[in-house]
């Protein structure tokens, strides 16, 4: 039993020359086929350094665009001078300039003796295919492509739909059904011979030189009709990326590429000197004879997938962000912010802080700088506390933030009087628990000693930036949990509100609260609202607050029941 190769080169000529060596000199013919588009020096030079091997041939020369008739028309050419020139051989193998050799061919040899008539290639029917990606699919045999898609990208577009709004439906000849695969294949001489005596030949090139990628459809279509035992795989490894772009092997893929027990690989980077010396060598390897399984190592092109297109949760690449939509999780931990709270309460990070264990922050998106927790100016990550810098991109910020701090919870004060525009991306994400108690900003100007003008003006502005901040956590877009209250139901009761939020940052805690933040001195603050209004403004996001009621702090610590006897 013997194999001869027919190699399509078109790029890397030493290391086609290197794999073309390494073949003949082990008994295998080679037919090679150079790329038109390759200097004529280069062209004599690449001959010239294989003129000492005898069973080495070169066809004649297309000039191959990708997906175009030309790549098959090379291929066709290969495989007739391998067949004419080399009538020993019993199988074809179809290989590129970037293939590279994984076991010796003595055991590819013994593997096609032992199955004589089978042909290895991947061929399944055009209606049942899922896996084209970023292409046409059906239309590909309906319609004409006269255009190369790379070179007259605008041309071909516009012949496509010019057909689609014609209705043009092209007619698959008589006698086949189209069919697809992988470009690389291993097919007996019975089967290419008769593929290329069919006298029908001529109609079914003059059909597949419009279909679009004929080098994935013209043989996988032909062997059905004259094959007569399919292995509907290839036995050269080719990955695809979520693109639909082969990937590249370089050195580090050195074991993966043993794991595969394919016979051949593809595609290899030129400058991958360990995978070429180690697999061209002397001693390419001890002999196996395991079956050729891609399949092994698929589980780890599904994680590198994966990771290219999902990345970790909440992780942006430095040098571009992904599209709307497609990044994994807005940020990579659950992080809790507080509105309302450090303006009621007095002394409420430093209480939080010792309740939950966890990093308490004040107004990160302050207008003046970001406050972080200790008043530090640089932060994890070595961000920093300049709001210029912040503001330049607020969510790079939060996400860097939350990054740089896996492992502990995160909490902040938000308000608004804050930069507003992380707002949204707060909303939207599912890791954030935001928690409002509506109209708290006014506690601060209740205790201002501004003139009551410019209280009001004030007082009017952050009502209108909350009530819109509020319809965005309304929002059936939001994701986030969400938990609002106004002023005058909280202060009523505020143990019980205080004890849920602690229980879902901490939840393994189990415990009550003991210890209550000081409310800030409301006394006189439903008259305050009142002259709010009667200078012309209406606060309605603070609740009922009656006029005469005083509201005074919360004891520090709530007395222990006792029972009398």
């Amino acid at each position: 039993m013997s194999v001869g190769f027919v190699m399509l080169v078109h790029t890397a000529l030493d290391r086609a020359a290197a794999v073309a060596r390494h073949w003949a000199a082990q008994d295998c013919p080679v037919v090679i086929h150079v790329d038109r588009r390759v200097p004529r020096a280069e062209m004599r030079a690449f001959r010239a350094g294989l003129g000492d091997l005898a069973n080495i041939r070169f066809c004649g020369r297309y000039r191959c665009e990708w997906g175009t008739w030309s790549i098959v028309a090379a291929a066709i050419a290969g495989t007739e001078m391998a067949l004419e020139e080399f009538p020993e051989i019993d199988h074809v193998y179809l290989a590129s300039g970037s293939c590279l050799p994984l076991r010796p061919v003595d055991e590819l040899r013994a593997y096609l003796a032992e199955r004589p008539r089978t042909d290895f290639i991947e061929s399944v029917i055009a209606e049942e295919v899922d896996w084209i990606v970023g292409g046409l699919g059906k239309e590909r045999f309906s319609l004409r492509f006269p255009f190369a898609w790379k070179r007259h990208r605008r041309l071909f577009d516009r012949y496509v739909r010019l057909q689609r709004r014609l209705g043009v439906r092209r007619r698959v000849p008589e006698g086949i059904a189209p069919h697809l695969g992988s470009q690389w294949w291993c097919l007996t001489r019975r089967t290419l011979t008769t593929i290329l005596n069919d006298p029908r030949r001529e109609i079914y090139e003059r059909y597949f030189r419009r279909v679009w990628i004929p080098d994935e459809s013209y043989f996988q279509t032909l062997v059905r009709r004259h094959a007569t035992e399919i292995e509907s795989r290839s036995l050269t490894l080719s990955k695809f990326d979520f693109q639909g772009k082969p990937h590249i092997f370089y050195d580090d893929h050195l074991q993966l590429l043993r794991r595969s027990d394919c016979f051949v690989a593809r595609k290899v980077w030129p400058q991958a000197n360990r995978l070429y010396d180690t697999f061209l060598g002397a001693d390419a390897g001890a002999a196996n004879r395991a079956e050729p399984n891609p399949g092994k190592i698929d589980r780890l092109f599904s994680k590198a997938v994966e990771r290219r297109t999902r990345g970790r949760a909440g992780l942006y690449m430095q040098s571009r962000f992904p599209r709307e939509g497609w990044e994994n999780g807005r940020t990579c931990a659950p992080y809790s912010v507080f509105e309302g709270f450090a303006e009621l309460f007095q002394d409420f990070e430093d209480w939080l802080g010792r309740s939950v264990g966890a990093r308490v922050h004040g107004h990160l998106f302050d207008p003046e700088r970001a406050q972080f927790a200790g008043g530090v100016p640089v932060y994890n990550g070595g961000l920093s506390d300049s709001a210029a810098i912040r503001d330049y991109d607020p969510k790079a910020f939060l996400t860097n933030l939350i990054w740089n701090t896996r492992g502990e919870r995160q909490c902040w004060q938000f308000g608004p009087a804050d930069n507003q525009q992380i707002s949204w991306f707060m909303a939207a994400d599912p890791n954030a628990q935001i928690s409002v108690i509506t109209g708290a900003w006014a506690v601060p100007l209740f205790h201002s000693r501004q003139s009551f003008v410019d209280l009001r003006k004030r007082a009017a502005q952050l009502q209108r930036i909350e009530a819109a901040h509020l319809q965005i956590l309304r929002s059936p877009h939001t994701r986030a949990r969400v938990r609002i209250w106004t002023m005058a139901d909280f202060v009523q009761n505020p143990m019980e509100p205080l004890q849920i939020l602690i229980d879902e940052i901490a939840p393994r805690a189990q415990r009550r609260l003991t210890e209550a933040p000081r409310l800030a001195d409301l006394a006189g603050f439903g008259q305050f609202l009142q002259n709010l209004k009667n200078q012309g403004m209406k606060p309605h996001l603070m609740g009922d607050f009656l006029v005469g009621d005083e509201l005074q702090a919360l004891p520090a610590r709530p007395r222990k029941p006792y029972l009398v006897q």
